[in-house]
């Protein structure tokens, strides 16, 4: 090989250990030597191999190659030929740190080998051994962002859970610390970019937000930002906004650290609102919380219809108990069939378990009413409503609630008319179609939209566009769950029950 030919191809593996990195060094390697190259691990076990042979030289040379790989060590040798048929194996450690096994390079090509192939192969074993070190520091960066994701994302279960004790636990590893009271970001990134927006929310808010990437939506990035923040800070969705021209932002009320699902609820809302804005931002209006406006009497219902979920014991110690069904049918009811990616199960355990909680409640949870009432009955538990002593002392004493019964309750009332007001009043949709009758056929066909469009005798694309609309009038979402489904059918039976409107969807 002559020098300058040997300098050009220098010269060509550090371009391309920069370009490609180590895969592209191997790929170019195999073609020079017409045969099949490698990096293998000390056991013989195949890291990389790339085969560009046009005879077929690859089938069987991994093996074959692992097989003396194996020895290597033990011959304490800087590099290593064999004849095997009419091929020949050549092996080269590459460096590496003193604390960490260094791969081998290995190259299995047809005889006679190309001309200056050793010397080539001496010369890529340094380019190639900064690329392994490069990647394999990188694949530990990316293990360890991985793992404070997760952590991170188990921290927000926790706390949607109402777990606080044990949030604080694994948070206590992590930075920032929780804040109390918070206000919940909910940001849609541009497609690929959610880890670039969540270091600019990083910046922005300076380091103080504890921000998680969403394990439900892939262009969602969730932010708990302390409530109590300076009046820069509290643009922090403007901010976002702008720096970001494709990002949209909803955001919460401020609301304690143990309503952080509420929160996410209201800032996913407000998400659905800021998609129609000009600056994609929009923050949730104040609204009470028919979980609240229940009052004693609605956690004396909640405690009965739950109960059977609550004191079920599993057959099998490895079955799922109360808590971990309670969990499931929560983020069910929050993301729907997403509930699998939130849990990290598989959509059969999902149903299994869905089929299971359905026989125990007596309730059929393929109906938007049944759902509502489970919804509302696990908000009134996880609400501070400091109606302990009624759970203690007046539950036995007292006749059983229905939920028309919860829903007569003067507070729930108001809250109804509060909740459809946006229909009636001033800013209500101008057009033909009567926004309570779209609404009210939407539940009564349980929410599908090809249903509602046969009911209604109009598109589904049409449907779609009503309840687009019907978002930016609510401030809620309708078409992504969180959806205020829930809250819409009980609004609509609460008037009904109490003559304050038609027929309601049953």
């Amino acid at each position: 090989m002559h020098a300058r030919e040997r300098a050009d191809d220098v010269l060509r593996m550090y371009r391309l250990a920069r370009s490609g990195g180590s895969r592209e060094l191997l790929h170019w390697v195999s073609g020079r030597a017409a045969g099949w190259a490698g990096l293998l691990d000390g056991d013989g076990t195949v890291l990389h191999g790339v085969t560009r042979s046009p005879d077929g030289t690859g089938v069987g040379a991994a093996a074959l190659a692992g097989e003396y790989a194996r020895g290597l060590s033990k011959l304490d040798a800087r590099s290593f030929a064999f004849d095997r048929g009419p091929h020949t194996a050549l092996l080269f450690p590459l460096d590496g740190p003193p604390d960490a096994p260094a791969p081998i390079l290995a190259v299995v090509a047809p005889r006679p080998l190309p001309d200056g192939l050793a010397i080539l192969l001496s010369d890529v074993t340094m380019p190639l051994a900064m690329c392994w070190a490069a990647e394999a520091v990188e694949r530990k960066r990316r293990r360890v962002d991985l793992a404070e994701s997760r952590s991170r994302e188990a921290v927000l279960h926790l706390l949607m859970t109402g777990q606080l004790s044990i949030a604080h636990q694994v948070a206590g590893a992590l930075r920032p610390t929780l804040p109390d009271p918070v206000r919940v970001y909910v940001v849609e990134c541009p497609v690929g970019r959610r880890d670039e927006v969540a270091r600019i929310c990083t910046e922005l808010s300076g380091g103080r937000s504890w921000i998680v990437r969403c394990p439900v939506y892939a262009r969602h990035l969730i932010l708990v930002v302390p409530a109590d923040a300076d009046a820069a800070e509290q643009r922090l969705g403007l901010r976002v906004a702008e720096v970001v021209t494709e990002c949209v932002v909803g955001v919460s009320e401020d609301l304690p650290l143990p309503d952080t699902a509420t929160g996410y609820r209201q800032a996913f809302h407000a998400l659905a609102v800021a998609r129609g804005l000009p600056d994609r931002h929009a923050c949730f209006g104040s609204a009470p919380d028919p979980a609240v406006a229940a009052g004693a009497d609605g956690v004396r219902w909640a405690d009965e219809l739950l109960h059977p979920l609550l004191t079920y014991l599993p057959r099998r110690s490895q079955d799922p108990g109360s808590q971990e069904l309670a969990a499931t049918l929560a983020s069910w009811l929050a993301f729907s069939s997403h509930a699998t990616q939130h849990l990290k199960i598989h959509r059969n355990t999902l149903a299994a378990r869905l089929r299971l909680i359905g026989e125990l409640l007596g309730l059929d949870l393929n109906r938007v009413g049944d759902q509502a009432a489970l919804d509302l009955a696990l908000r009134i538990r996880a609400t501070p409503t400091g109606h302990e002593k009624a759970r203690r002392e007046e539950k036995a004493a007292q006749p059983s609630l229905a939920l028309d019964d919860i829903l007569r309750v003067p507070a729930v009332r108001e809250w109804a008319v509060q909740q459809l007001r946006p229909l009636t009043g001033p800013d209500a949709p101008r057009s033909a179609a009567d926004p309570q009758d779209t609404l009210r056929t939407w539940l009564r066909c349980e929410a599908q939209l090809t249903p509602t469009a046969e009911a209604l005798d109009i598109s589904v694309p049409g449907v779609r566009k009503r309840l687009t609309r019907l978002e930016s009038v609510l401030g809620r979402s309708l078409l992504q769950a969180p959806s205020a489904r829930y809250d819409l059918w009980l609004a609509f039976r609460s008037l009904d029950v109490t003559g304050a409107g038609a027929a309601g969807p049953r």
